[in-house]
């Protein structure tokens, strides 16, 4: 099975490309990676994002790192994007989105992703505005499709969250939405599978925050996975250095039942700013030594 991290915990720490590079290779002994819009702002001018990406390329090459897709990471997120209440919003969020699919082409991944947006709070009342928003994003994810079809990427990612403000939250909105999207995307929509987002006991309830359940009902499309450890309580994006619910073994029996075995696995971990960089590389190899035998065996 193949294993890997998001850039995730290196958020302000380790942000050269040769820096962070050396780190996943030689500290942490991964092959794998996956890149965060944390690192390299989409909105950055193209004169200045190209440079980078043949930067970020000769760094992964020169350590043997496999750079497979590129996240939307914690910035973006905290916008509304595509689901953004006002049309200004949504129409900067559809241009982030291209950027981004440029600059991950420029990389040379397969695929980007992330949260594709949020509700706000107010329109969250209006059923009718909700459902308008539902199929705003639709029409978004074809244009997106078709646009990273162009620039030569295989896939488009959406993560579900455990947030009843976006799309999709639940199983059943999931399924839906692979519904209302078949014979209209040029690229495959799928799903990047949080293992915290679905035990998130406070919205699903202790006998329903499952993964198997989301493994097997949502098979046919998710295209890889992130791995956190958690308490159920929160989206807490802990290391394995922490005591959790998270078995790493019982990760991986779940994902071979499921017949997902071929999928890559991202750790996505995020730090406290004001942890030392010590600190968080020490957790980092203690949360890699105690989930990578999982995935070798």
């Amino acid at each position: 099975m193949r294993f890997g991290t998001n850039l995730s915990f290196g958020v302000k720490r380790w942000v050269e490309p040769e820096s962070w590079a050396r780190v996943i290779r030689h500290e942490l002994g991964l092959d794998l990676a996956q890149f965060s819009f944390d690192f390299v702002d989409p909105w950055w001018p193209a004169e200045l994002r190209q440079p980078l990406a043949k930067r970020i390329r000769q760094a992964c090459a020169n350590e043997g790192i496999t750079l497979h897709s590129a996240f939307v990471g914690l910035a973006h997120y905290s916008y509304n994007q595509l689901c953004h209440p006002l049309p200004e919003g949504r129409a900067a969020a559809r241009l982030w989105y291209r950027n981004a699919i440029d600059f991950a082409a420029e990389l040379g991944v397969e695929c980007i992703g992330g949260p594709a947006g949020a509700v706000s709070a107010d329109e969250a009342l209006d059923k009718d505005k909700v459902e308008a928003r539902y199929q705003e994003l639709l029409g978004d994810l074809v244009d997106l499709t078709a646009y990273a079809k162009s620039a030569g990427l295989r896939s488009l990612l959406i993560e579900p969250t455990p947030l009843t403000r976006e799309f999709p939250w639940n199983i059943e909105g999931a399924e839906r939405m692979q519904r209302d999207l078949a014979g209209k995307t040029a690229v495959p929509v799928q799903w990047c599978f949080d293992w915290g987002h679905a035990i998130y006991e406070p919205l699903y309830g202790k006998e329903k925050a499952k993964t198997l359940p989301w493994l097997k009902a949502c098979k046919e499309h998710i295209g890889q996975i992130q791995l956190q450890q958690s308490d159920g309580q929160l989206d807490r994006h802990w290391s394995f250095a922490n005591d959790g619910i998270v078995d790493p073994a019982e990760v991986v029996a779940e994902i071979r039942t499921a017949g997902l075995a071929h999928l890559p696995v991202f750790l996505e971990v995020f730090y406290p700013f004001e942890w030392t960089n010590e600190q968080v590389l020490a957790d980092m190899k203690t949360c890699i030594a105690r989930v990578l035998p999982a995935f070798q065996n």
